[in-house]
This record gives structure tokens, C-alpha cells and sequence, in this order.
């Protein structure tokens, strides 16, 4: 019985001597959640020498710190410190000095009488409520140490406040302000491709009651296609709620549509919730999507060739004049994304005298997926057919005019030849909303670009100007319901910094009536007898040889012309139903016009029997080749993560990387 009782104490004993070594987080050991059991001796207050942090306020601090430096040198030689140095430029100067100083104060905390003091855990709360999105931005994880439970403590356990200064001197600042309406300020700048998609998610974050933002897809160089979203329901399709986009920067050295979209997504968010009536009355009754750019793969060719000619001689030479009109206009693979979409309107113009082809919703022919598609162009036109946009614009450059389809002109040997649409008033309408409103491109003595558009006010057919097929705007009126034009913003494409500000103000107005346009013609629901929505069914205009079809609750937009119309609408296994519609000349909204339709025995259609024909719309990428555009990049099953591009900051000899700032690992 000795001998056993032995055994068993030597057996726990080596279990004692061999059990695993405690993993203690930074921080842990101070905090007594572990310990490294290592004796310490009796901390004192020291002056505070910490470059970065000597403009805290307090002038002594005490080591260890929170985090477990036992040094000063420890602390210095930390990411979290190097972190602190460079925030500000990882942030744009968003949330600073406040998280640099805040960050301070849990490095190197305040010490009075050989005791340290911690940072106000509401101060915490605060600065992670109000930046916690800049660091979504950049895909970052706020920073482990400025964990507000952890480090922070509260006012009743008495702390210190490291933002009391920067507050009173606000306070103050506030005070001695008169009264007046607060306004929008914009950095009138270019902004690089790094830089617009931190700014795009930190708009929306700074608006996520009205705003999103998502990806239709990935560049050729795998950038991603990022669309900002303004709704007062983001992310759904609201009954009767028109839908609109604005596309910039297709061809990536026509870059200032996309910065006015830039702009203008920040004017939004800012205005909305400065009370900006206007604005609030837009995206209350709209749902507003901004691709700000098409093509960032060009546009990083053309601002490469920007930035390499910046030398002295060439130093007032820029925008055009610098990158000859052609430097990033296609994508990386060489494609020019305005001529790359299936050629509908030659489809068109093969079978328009026969009655028993459709002149809408014309399906993508099977040839054209066995082209050149590249993967913006597969994004743009999924994008389209997923959602029931109204009507669009594409943001270009090189002229100074609006053009509106179609684009290639009814006769293939004549390059300049009028070539209207069955929606000829409405798109004139739509070219006049944006060329009355713009502070010169309608007027007769504005110098244009080698073109003369005097006698038309800055709009023109663009079979008339000149044609091309695979146009973007040809597809979306062809193929869905949408009614696009191509605004040519002027002659400089990639302007100055200096003519930014300028150039936003000449646009504002009418980038806002285009977008208020949408409300024009008529909207309704298309039910069967129970109230149920009819989802594709058909609205026509007589006279009109373009019809447009309803989405999946039944409801409808259809832009048209004041005067009076004869709108029937018409369901497979329903009835056919008829109204007679009088838009008055003056009517700035919509007029609604619902229909109930019932079901009747449903007939064989004799036109697909006698034109039978394997091309229907719902056939897309029918051989799957291209949906591998929009899918993650895997690899054995798993999605490759790559670091971000901040990571570079990091990776520096002793510098232990800081893994915690990767939002995967946390």
C-alpha cells in the first residue's frame, strides 16, 4: 500500500513539473489574469519621454505599464507604439489626435504618489463610437489595447480624462461661433484607389442609417467594383421606390466623374445629417447607387503616368495634355469596357420589322460569351439585371455635351447618322435635365472640345456624333428596363487639383436633377385579384415600341413625356387591361397608375411555336465561364486572405507583427 501511495505522488508530481506553459495576452499579467512569475520590485512615478506622447498633458508616468512594458524602451519598441506614430496617416487624419492620445494614455499612463491612473473608460466608449469606422475602413481591428473593459477604468474608481483639453478648447472654440447653418466640408483633392475605398466605407459608416456600401465584383487586377448605396432602407428594394446609378471613371483616364461621385457621396451623407431638406426628401424617396469607378485598374495606369511626368518640365502639364488622351483609358487586359457589352442594337436592327421579335429585354446571344468579356463588364451588366434600375448616367470625359442612345448608328456604314430610340423625347428630356442644370454646357458661347454642339444646347444622339457598338447605354435601354445617358464632363480628363473645386460646383446642381428626374412619368403595382404583386409583368405605351416589365412585387416605373397615354399592362395567364393616363405638363412627381389583372386559361403562344429560339433573357453566362469574377479567391477550399496594404508599416526587424490589428484573427 506504501509503494502505491508512493507512485501516486510521484506521478503528481510530474504531472505539477510538466503542465503546460500559461499563454498570456498582452496586458494579462498586469491586469493579474496571469502571471510570469517573475518578482517585481516597487514601481515609482518617472518623467514621461515618449516622443509621440508628450503633448498628453501630464507630465509623469510609471512602468510597468498596463500592457506589461516593463521599460520605457519596451514600450517604444512595441507595434503598439509604432501604431500610435503612424495613425494618423493610416486614418487620413480622421479621429486625430484623439485615438493617438487616448492610446497614450494606456501606454503610458498618468502616475501621482507612485500610483498609476487609469484613462476614463467612458472617454473610451466614446472615441470607439465614433471611430470604431475608420478602422472598418481600412479593413483594421481596433486595437486590442484600447479594449475598453480591460484598460479603462470608471469615473467612480476615479481615472483621467485624456481628451479633457481637446474638449474644453471645442467647447470653448463652439462658444465663441455666431449662430449659422453648418455646412459640408470636402477635401477637393484626387483621391488614389487606397484612399477611395477607406473613404467610401467610412462615409457609409458615418451614415449606415441611410448608406452601405458593396461590391458588384473585382477589377481584372482583382480591385474591387465598390458601389455606395443611399437609401433610407440600405440594401432592400422598397415597394414603388425608384432606382438609380451614376457610373465613373469606365475609362480609367477620365477621372473627373470620379471624383464628383466621390463628392457627391460625401455631400449626401453630410447633408443628410445636417438636416439638408432637399437631400433628405431625395434619399427618403429614392434608392441612389454610386459606382464611383468602372475601371480602377486604368486609373491606376493613368495616375502612375500623372505622378512619373510631375518633373519641372512638365510641371503645368496635366490631364490630358500629359497622358495623351489614351493612358489607362481600357482595362488591365487591354478591353475598352464602353465597346465590350453584347451588341443588342445590331439584334435589333436584324429583326426590327418583324412583329414576332421583342424590341426590349432583347436576350444576350449565346456567340457573345464565347468573346473577350471582361470581368467589369460581367460585373456592371450582373449588377444591372439584379436590380430594377430606372434610369442611369456614365461620367466620362473629353467633351463637353450629353449624349443618350443609341450609340450605333441604324445604318453600319454611316458613322455619323441619327439613330433615335423608340424613348427619343424621353431621353432628350433627360439629356436637357442635365445640360440646363450644369452652369455652362448648354450655353451657345461655351468653348468646347473640337465639336460643335450650338445648335442642340449641349445634348446630342450619339449614333449622330459618332458610333461605336458594345456601348454600355445601348445594352441597358436593349436589355432592361433602364434608360441611360453619357455625360461628357469636359475637355481636361484628368484635371488639375486646382479645377476640382470648380468643376463640383458647375456639376452639383445638375447631378441632383438628374437624380430627382427619376420622378417623372408613371408608377404603380401590377396585382391579380387577391392583391397578390405580379412579378414580369409587361407595361406598353402605345406608340412606344418599348415596353418595361415589373418587379417581384409587382410594382413599375415608366418615364415619360407630359401629354396623354394609352398604357396597357399584360400577364402570361392573365387579362389585358388598359387606361387611358394624362400627364399634365407642370407634374414634378410621378403619377401612379396600378392595375388588377385576372387570370384567364393561358393560350399556347403561336410565336413560340413557328420562332422558336434557345436565347432567353434569364440565359446568362450560360456556360459559367465568368462567374469566377465575382467569387473569392480559394485556394484548397479556403479563402485566401491576403494582408492589407497597411501591413508594410509593420514588418520591420523587432517589431513582433501585430496580428490583433488583422480583422480575421479577432
Amino acid at each position: 500500500m506504501l509503494l502505491g501511495l508512493l507512485g501516486l505522488f510521484l506521478a503528481l508530481t510530474q504531472s505539477f513539473m510538466c503542465a503546460p506553459e500559461q499563454i498570456c495576452h498582452p496586458g494579462d499579467a498586469f491586469l493579474g489574469s496571469c502571471s510570469n512569475n517573475v518578482s517585481e520590485a516597487k514601481s515609482t512615478c518617472t518623467e514621461m519621454h515618449l516622443g509621440y506622447c508628450n503633448d498628453v498633458g501630464y507630465t509623469s508616468t510609471i512602468f510597468p505599464n498596463i500592457l506589461g512594458h516593463r521599460t520605457r524602451k519596451d514600450a517604444e519598441s512595441g507595434a503598439e507604439y509604432l501604431l500610435l506614430s503612424v495613425i494618423h496617416g493610416l486614418l487620413n487624419g480622421e479621429c486625430s489626435p484623439d485615438i493617438r492620445l487616448v492610446g497614450c494614455s494606456v501606454l503610458a499612463s498618468p502616475c501621482r504618489d507612485d500610483k498609476m491612473i487609469k484613462p476614463c473608460r467612458s472617454t473610451c466608449e466614446a472615441l470607439k463610437k465614433d471611430c470604431s469606422h475608420t478602422f472598418e475602413a481600412i479593413d483594421m481591428a481596433w486595437p486590442y489595447f484600447l479594449d475598453c473593459d480591460r484598460f479603462f477604468a470608471s469615473d467612480r474608481e476615479g481615472c483621467y480624462d485624456p481628451l479633457a483639453v481637446i474638449k474644453a478648447r471645442e467647447a470653448q472654440a463652439r462658444s465663441s461661433l455666431s449662430p449659422q447653418e453648418p455646412s459640408t466640408i470636402i477635401q477637393f483633392t484626387h483621391t488614389s484607389n487606397s484612399q477611395l475605398y477607406s473613404l467610401l466605407k467610412r462615409t457609409a459608416a458615418k451614415c449606415s442609417h441611410i448608406s452601405q456600401v458593396y461590391s458588384i465584383g473585382r477589377s481584372t487586377e482583382g480591385r474591387d467594383l465598390l458601389v455606395i448605396e443611399y437609401s433610407n432602407n440600405p440594401g432592400q428594394h422598397e415597394l414603388l421606390e425608384p432606382e438609380v446609378k451614376l457610373i465613373g471613371n469606365m475609362h480609367g483616364n477620365e477621372v473627373l466623374g470620379r471624383q464628383l461621385l466621390i463628392y457627391l457621396a460625401q455631400y449626401l451623407c453630410s447633408e443628410y445629417n445636417f438636416g439638408n431638406q432637399r437631400v433628405q426628401t431625395l434619399i427618403n424617396t429614392t434608392r441612389i447607387h454610386i459606382l464611383v469607378s468602372m475601371n480602377p485598374d486604368g486609373y491606376e495606369l493613368a495616375a502612375a503616368e500623372v505622378a512619373e511626368s510631375n518633373d519641372p518640365e512638365h510641371i503645368n502639364l496635366e490631364g490630358h495634355l500629359l497622358n495623351g488622351w489614351t493612358v489607362g483609358r481600357t482595362n488591365a487586359q487591354n478591353i475598352d469596357l464602353n465597346r465590350n457589352f453584347p451588341d443588342l442594337t445590331t439584334v435589333l436592327y436584324r429583326n426590327r420589322r418583324s412583329m414576332h421579335y421583342r424590341t426590349d429585354h432583347i436576350p444576350i446571344p449565346d456567340g457573345y460569351w464565347f468573346g473577350k468579356v471582361a470581368p467589369e463588364t460581367f460585373a456592371v451588366m450582373k449588377w444591372s439585371r439584379s436590380i430594377p434600375f430606372v434610369q442611369s448616367a456614365s461620367l466620362h470625359g473629353g467633351e463637353l455635351v450629353v449624349s443618350y442612345p443609341f450609340d450605333f448608328s441604324r445604318h453600319p456604314q454611316e458613322e455619323k447618322m441619327f439613330s433615335p430610340t423608340p424613348d427619343e423625347r424621353v431621353f432628350k428630356q433627360l439629356a436637357r435635365t442635365y445640360a440646363d442644370a450644369h452652369a455652362t454646357m448648354s450655353n451657345m458661347d461655351t468653348d468646347r472640345c473640337g465639336a460643335n454642339f450650338y445648335r442642340t444646347k449641349g445634348i446630342i444622339n450619339g449614333a449622330l456624333w459618332y458610333s461605336f457598338p458594345g456601348g454600355m447605354s445601348d445594352f441597358n435601354y436593349l436589355h432592361t428596363n433602364c434608360l441611360e445617358i453619357t455625360v461628357e464632363l469636359g475637355c481636361d480628363k484628368y484635371p488639375p487639383e486646382v479645377e476640382l473645386y470648380p468643376e463640383w460646383k458647375r456639376n452639383k446642381e445638375a447631378l441632383f436633377s438628374f437624380l430627382e428626374s427619376v420622378h417623372r412619368g408613371i408608377k404603380g403595382v401590377v396585382k391579380d385579384v387577391d392583391g397578390n404583386g405580379i412579378k414580369d409583368a409587361t407595361i406598353s405605351v402605345r406608340g412606344i415600341r418599348k415596353d418595361v416589365t415589373t418587379d417581384k412585387g409587382g410594382d413599375y416605373w415608366r418615364l415619360l413625356t407630359s401629354g396623354t397615354h394609352i398604357v396597357t399592362a399584360t400577364a402570361k395567364g392573365y387579362s389585358r387591361v388598359s387606361k387611358r393616363v394624362h400627364l399634365p405638363h407642370n407634374l414634378n412627381k410621378a403619377g401612379r397608375v396600378d392595375f388588377v389583372l385576372k387570370k384567364v386559361p393561358q393560350q399556347p403562344d403561336i410565336d413560340d411555336h413557328f420562332f422558336p429560339t434557345i436565347d432567353t433573357w434569364d440565359r446568362f453566362d450560360p456556360y459559367n465561364q465568368f462567374e469566377r469574377y465575382s467569387e473569392p479567391d480559394v485556394e484548397g477550399g479556403i479563402e485566401r486572405q491576403e494582408k492589407p496594404w497597411w501591413w508594410s508599416y509593420f514588418s520591420q526587424p523587432g517589431i513582433t507583427p501585430p496580428n490583433w490589428l488583422l480583422r480575421n484573427m479577432n
